[in-house]
Parts: C-alpha cells; sequence; structure tokens
C-alpha cells in the first residue's frame, strides 16, 4: 500500500513494526502521526447527500431497468411477452383452489337470498334499495376476491422479474384467469337476487351491468393489493358513494365514482319497464335522483373505462414500486 501511494489506515501503521516512521515520508496520503491530527471526518450534511444522491441512483436504476430493454452480453434468447404470456396462462397460472371458489361463490349466493328477500322491489322508486345493496355487496365482496391475486406472491414476482421474467406477461396472465370470476360471480350472484327480488328489468341487463361493475373493481382491488398492504381499505368508499348527501362538495365527489354509475345503469334498466300510467311517476322518481332515461350505455362505458384505467394503474404501480 505504501509502495503504490494507498492510504493506510492508523490501526495498520501501529500495528507494524518500525512502519509508523516511514508512513510519513514514503506516503504523501496517508494517515498522520499520533502527534498530529488528521482531518476532519466528513460532516452530518455531506452524508446525508451521499446517502440521497446513491438512492436517487438506485431508483434511476430500478426504473430503466424495469421499462428500458438492457443488452443481454449472454447471447441468450429471451422469449417475447406474448410466449411468455401463453406459458403462464399454459402451465404456471391455475384457477384458484376449488375450496377458495367454492367459498367465494357460496358466500355469493347467500348474499343474493338475503338481498333479494331484505329489499323488496318499491314501484315509486324502482327497486334503488335493493339495487344499492347490491352494488355495495358485490364491490365489495368481489374485491376481496381479487386482492389475493397479487397480495399473496410479491416476492415470487420480483425474484422473477430480476431473472428477466416479463411483467406484461405475468400481468395479464393474472387478470385472463380472473376473468372467469368476472363472467360467472354475476351469474352466480343473480341467481339468487333475481329469484327472491323478482325486479322488471330483464336478466341480461342485470347480468351486464354486474360483468361492467365486477371488471371495475377488480382493477381497483388489483392496484390496491400492489401498491399497498393486503388489506381492504376501499370499503368505506362504497358505502359512502351510495348514500345521498346536501353537501355539494360530496354530490359532485359521487358523480366520478363507479358506484353511482352502476347505481344509475340498474335503476335506468329497471325503469324502463314501467309504461302507461307509471310515465308520470317514473319521469318524478328520475328527475328526483338525477338520472336520466338515455345514460345507460353512457354508465357502462364509464365503468368499463374506469375498469380499463385502474388496470393500467395496477400495472404501472407494479412495474414501477416493489414493496416489500
Amino acid at each position: 500500500m505504501l509502495h503504490k501511494g494507498y492510504p493506510v489506515p492508523m490501526d495498520m501503521l501501529r500495528s507494524a513494526d518500525g512502519m509508523a516512521a516511514s508512513a510519513g515520508e514514503n506516503s504523501s496520503h496517508g494517515a498522520a502521526t499520533p502527534d498530529h491530527a488528521g482531518p476532519e471526518g466528513p460532516s452530518f450534511a455531506g452524508e446525508l447527500w451521499q446517502d440521497v444522491k446513491y438512492d436517487v441512483e438506485l431508483k434511476r436504476n430500478n426504473i430503466q431497468h424495469n421499462f428500458l430493454k438492457s443488452n443481454d452480453l449472454s447471447d441468450r434468447k429471451t422469449p417475447g411477452w406474448f410466449q411468455q404470456y401463453r406459458y403462464f396462462l399454459g402451465s404456471k397460472q391455475r384457477l384458484r383452489e376449488a375450496r377458495t371458489q367454492a367459498v367465494d361463490f357460496l358466500i355469493l349466493l347467500l348474499a343474493g337470498i338475503c338481498l333479494g328477500s331484505l329489499a323488496k322491489v318499491n314501484d315509486e322508486t324502482f327497486g334503488s334499495l335493493g339495487y344499492t345493496y347490491t352494488v355495495i355487496a358485490v364491490s365489495l365482496l368481489c374485491k376481496i376476491a381479487a386482492l389475493r391475486s397479487f397480495a399473496l406472491d410479491k416476492l415470487q414476482y420480483r425474484r422473477e422479474s430480476d431473472s428477466g421474467m416479463s411483467s406484461l406477461a405475468y400481468f395479464l396472465s393474472k387478470d385472463t384467469v380472473d376473468h372467469f370470476n368476472t363472467i360467472i360471480k354475476p351469474l352466480v350472484y343473480l341467481s339468487m337476487f333475481y329469484f327472491f327480488n323478482n325486479p322488471r328489468s330483464s336478466v341480461t341487463d342485470n347480468y351486464i351491468v354486474l360483468v361492467c361493475l365486477v371488471y371495475c373493481v377488480t382493477g381497483i382491488a388489483y392496484a390496491l393489493a400492489i401498491f399497498l398492504q393486503p388489506v381492504q381499505p376501499s370499503c368505506c368508499v362504497d358505502f359512502i358513494t351510495t348514500t345521498n348527501n346536501n353537501n355539494k362538495f360530496v354530490d359532485g365527489l359521487t358523480d366520478l365514482c363507479y358506484t353511482k354509475w352502476a347505481l344509475e345503469a340498474f335503476v335506468i334498466a329497471n325503469a324502463k319497464r314501467y309504461e302507461g300510467v307509471w310515465l308520470i311517476t317514473r319521469c318524478g322518481s328520475l328527475m328526483a335522483s338525477g338520472y336520466d332515461l338515455n345514460h345507460w350505455y353512457r354508465c357502462l362505458i364509464c365503468l368499463i373505462l374506469t375498469g380499463m384505467l385502474s388496470h393500467g394503474i395496477a400495472f404501472f404501480c407494479m412495474v414501477t414500486f416493489h414493496n416489500k
């Protein structure tokens, strides 16, 4: 170290016999003798700045690794995202355990029986009470079930992603498997709710609204499971956005929530079946609620767009943020 001009620590100089004197002569970068005080260490501000620079560089490297394609110096042929998607969908991805799926379906059946029996159809409100319960129950149950898709294997995703796995293929394969629940769960719920409640709207209209609603809340659950801890923090949102408030700020907030669109689509689908002497009552009830018969398709489009946006946010959070 002295020959090459490297700095020598004080403890090494003291332990070596006869090296302390030659250290000051041969090395200009060596430590000072005990009689001469050396330079002071870095200050707290300097150490803090170095830590900040290190964290920023680490984040930049992670973002470049996630979003930019790096050169493979090993000449290994990595399969594309579509081929990886087919692989995950065919071999890696499996439907949830039969017991867990059966429990989810059983809960939906019981919810349909209870809510269909308790919320009787009121011709003056077009069954809005039963539909309010439906939006709350289906939203919460489907969110809780969708939280398990990404909340349980974050560590496996980080390990596979660092080894070169395509994040897009992984996300799409998970989402494709959950599309089975998006199609089946509305049928399971309506099979009991429609039998005990018997609204005037058709099963097809209710099924279409529920499919759009389940797709919307599934994307929101993905984002919550990836970005936050595996809890159910969105429960209060469903109750707040399905209640009527006199506050203008809260009313404006509810107009931007998916529960408002789903409830409006349900009520409109049911109100269209009231004709003849019910026209005046239908117009007055819809006007009091702020609904329009021509907004049924707009509500469905808003639910689908919200689901697509939430899926995109969930994928962005999965690629960008790696929570422990």
